[in-house]
């Protein structure tokens, strides 16, 4: 089975920065293209970006990220670099491959707070 672990969550000031970063099961985020997800309070989860499985490592991003956060990934792991934090990024953040596996990850929070 599956398994995914996220970090790097916790508190940040607006305009702050956090890195987040996912472990999965070995070969899982080397081998297929790989998404950050949220999930806010109410509403279901939704996609932030997501980075090609090819070599390239080609990003895409949702419109509302606006050039504020960078995905990456390495053999390692899946990382999301959020820069200028906003509050309306405050949400529980998830990853997975895409398609994504049935099983998610316990998630890593993010709050948003001066």
């Amino acid at each position: 089975q599956v398994q995914f672990v996220e970090s790097g969550g916790g508190l940040v000031q607006p305009g702050g920065s956090l890195r987040l970063s996912c472990t999965a099961s070995p070969g899982v985020v080397g081998m297929y293209a790989m998404a950050w997800f949220r999930q806010k309070p109410g509403n279901e989860r939704e996609l932030v970006a997501r980075i090609s499985g090819t070599d390239e490592h080609y990003p895409f991003y949702m419109d509302f990220v606006n050039g504020r956060f960078t995905i990456s990934k390495d053999n390692d792991g899946l990382y999301l670099q959020m820069d200028r934090v906003e509050p309306e990024d405050q949400a529980v953040y998830y990853c997975n491959r895409l398609p994504p596996y049935p099983t998610w990850g316990q998630g890593t929070q993010v709050t948003v707070s001066s």
